[in-house]
C-alpha cells in the first residue's frame, strides 16, 4: 500500500515541490467552517481540510475561591536522605619497574657522526706595529693645572639647639615670632589726575569742505501725478460657482447625540469632616530662630603691604664663589707670526666687473615712419599649398578566403542530447494518480490510478530538446 499511495514530497524529482505543512499535528482539524465571511463564498473549502483550532488560552480571570494551603510540592514530595561522606579512592602505591631503562633514541641509532674539521677564518690576522721606544708625554692637564689650597668655609647659620616647651602646645610658629603688627599706612597714589588739558590757541573752524565747496542750485523735484480712479460701469456679480451650481437637498436638521445635562442636587447637608480632620492632632510649633548676620565694616585706613622679609631680612657679606678651574693662559711663542696661508698664496683675486645684459640681435628692423596697417603675420607670412593628409586607417573590406569554413566544434562533436523529464508534482493533479486524502500535518496523498478510475492523462510526459 505504501508504493501505491504517495505524497507530493515523494513524487517530486526536482526538489522544489513540497506539501504545505501545518504548524503542528498534535491538534486535529474540526468540522466547523466560517460561513459568515466573503472568503468562504469566493474560495470553497478543500475536501478533508479543516481550520485548525486556536490553542491560545482565553483571557478570563478565574479567582481561586478555596482557602490557600501553606504546603507546596517541595514540602509534600521531599524525602530527606541520609547524607554520608563519599568514600575516597585508595591511591595505588608506586612501585618502580625492575631492570634498567633503555635511553636509546632514534636519533642515536640513525645518526652517523662525521669528522668535523675546525673552522679556518678567511680574514687575515691583524698586524700590530709596536716599537720598543718609551712614550714620554705629559698631558695638558698636568702641565697647566696648579692645585690651590682651598680652606673650608664656615657656616653662617647660627647654632641654636632645640629646647622643648614646658606647657602643652607651647611651640610658636615662625609667623608668630617674626610678624610685627603695624598700623595701616596711607599709600601715595601714582595715578595721574583725570583733568582735561585745555589749549590756549584758538580753534580753527576752517575745513577743506568749507573752502572748496561751491553751492549749486537744485532743480525742482519731478512729482508723478496720481492716476484718477474710474469706477466700472457694469454692476458687480456676487455669484460664485458654488452659489450658481449648488442646489441644496431638503433634509431634516441633525440631532445632537450629546445627552441633556441633568442637575444633580441633594437636600442632605455637606459633610465637611474628613478622616484627616478627625484623627489629626495639632501640636504647637515654635518659630525657627534666624541668626542675624554681622554687618561687614570696611576699614577706613590703608593696609600696610610690608612683609617680614622686607623688615627683618639682614643682608650678609658673603665672599663670592671662586672657581677652582684655572684660567686658560695663551701660549706665547718667541717666533714671529706667519700671516701667509695657502689661501693667500694660491688665490689671486680677479677683477669682477658687472656683466652687461645679454640681448639678442633684432631680426626685424623697426619702422621709423608712420605706422602702416601691416602686422608681422601679414608681412612675413608665406602661403603654401595645402597637401592632403594621408589616412592610415585600413579599408573596411571584408576578409574573404577560398578555404571552406570548419563548422565542427567541441559542442557538436561531444554533446549527447538527454531527455528532459517534467516533474510530476508540478501538475495540479499528477498524471497516473488520483487524490486520496489529506494528512494531519498537511501532506496530500495520491494513489495510483487503476482500471476502474477513468481519468484522462496527458499524452506527452517527456520533452526532448
Amino acid at each position: 500500500r505504501k508504493m501505491t499511495r504517495l505524497c507530493i514530497c515523494e513524487m517530486c524529482s526536482c526538489g522544489r515541490h513540497r506539501c504545505t505543512h501545518q504548524p503542528t499535528a498534535l491538534y486535529k482539524k474540526g468540522s466547523k467552517t466560517n460561513v459568515l465571511s466573503e472568503y468562504s463564498e469566493k474560495y470553497p473549502a478543500y475536501k478533508g481540510h479543516m481550520r485548525p483550532k486556536s490553542v491560545k488560552p482565553q483571557l478570563q480571570y478565574k479567582a481561586h475561591q478555596d482557602t490557600m494551603e501553606g504546603t507546596t510540592t517541595f514540602r509534600t514530595d521531599y524525602v530527606p536522605y541520609v547524607v554520608t561522606h563519599r568514600p575516597e579512592k585508595p591511591q595505588a602505591e608506586y612501585k618502580p619497574k625492575p631492570g634498567e631503562i633503555d635511553l636509546g633514541t632514534t636519533y642515536k641509532q640513525d645518526f652517523n657522526p662525521y669528522e668535523v674539521q675546525p673552522f679556518v677564518p678567511s680574514r687575515p690576522k691583524e698586524r700590530v706595529y709596536t716599537t720598543n721606544a718609551k712614550l714620554d708625554t705629559v698631558p695638558t692637564y698636568k702641565e697647566d693645572f696648579r692645585q690651590w689650597e682651598i680652606s673650608r668655609r664656615e657656616l653662617t647659620k647660627p647654632d641654636t639647639p632645640y629646647q622643648p616647651p614646658v606647657t602643652k602646645f607651647g611651640n610658636s610658629t615662625t609667623f608668630q615670632d617674626d610678624f610685627v603688627h603695624r598700623g595701616l599706612v596711607p599709600r601715595e597714589s601714582y595715578k595721574p589726575p583725570n583733568i582735561a588739558k585745555l589749549s590756549d590757541t584758538p580753534f580753527e573752524n576752517m575745513t577743506s569742505n568749507k573752502l572748496s565747496y561751491v553751492p549749486h542750485a537744485l532743480e525742482a523735484r519731478y512729482v508723478k501725478p496720481p492716476i484718477e480712479y474710474k469706477p466700472n460701469s457694469q454692476p458687480f456679480q456676487d455669484l460664485t460657482t458654488h452659489r450658481q451650481d449648488y442646489q441644496g437637498l431638503p433634509s431634516p436638521l441633525t440631532k445632537s447625540c450629546k445627552p441633556e445635562p441633568l442637575e444633580v442636587a441633594s437636600n442632605k447637608p455637606f459633610q465637611g469632616s474628613t478622616e484627616f480632620r478627625d484623627r489629626f492632632q495639632q501640636w504647637p510649633v515654635s518659630l525657627r530662630q534666624v541668626q542675624k548676620s554681622v554687618d561687614y565694616m570696611s576699614p577706613t585706613e590703608h593696609m600696610d603691604l610690608t612683609t617680614t622679609s622686607h623688615t627683618d631680612y639682614i643682608k650678609h657679606q658673603i665672599q663670592p664663589f671662586i672657581s677652582a678651574k684655572p684660567f686658560s693662559l695663551p701660549t706665547k711663542s718667541s717666533r714671529p707670526f706667519q700671516g701667509s696661508t695657502t689661501m693667500r698664496d694660491d688665490f689671486q683675486p680677479w677683477a669682477a666687473p658687472r656683466q652687461s645684459m645679454i640681448r639678442k640681435q633684432e631680426e626685424i628692423q623697426r619702422a621709423s615712419g608712420k605706422m602702416e596697417d601691416l602686422t608681422t603675420f601679414r608681412a612675413h607670412f608665406i602661403q603654401h599649398e595645402a597637401q592632403p593628409s594621408f589616412s592610415f586607417k585600413p579599408q573596411n573590406a571584408p576578409l574573404r578566403t577560398d578555404a571552406p569554413l570548419q563548422n565542427d566544434t567541441m559542442y557538436r562533436t561531444e554533446f549527447t542530447p538527454k531527455k528532459i523529464s517534467v516533474c510530476p508534482a508540478s501538475f495540479e493533479s499528477p498524471p497516473g494518480f488520483v487524490f486520496d486524502n489529506y494528512d494531519d500535518r498537511g501532506h496530500r496523498f495520491f494513489r495510483k490510478m487503476t482500471s476502474a478510475d477513468k481519468i484522462e492523462t496527458p499524452k506527452e510526459m517527456v520533452l526532448t530538446a
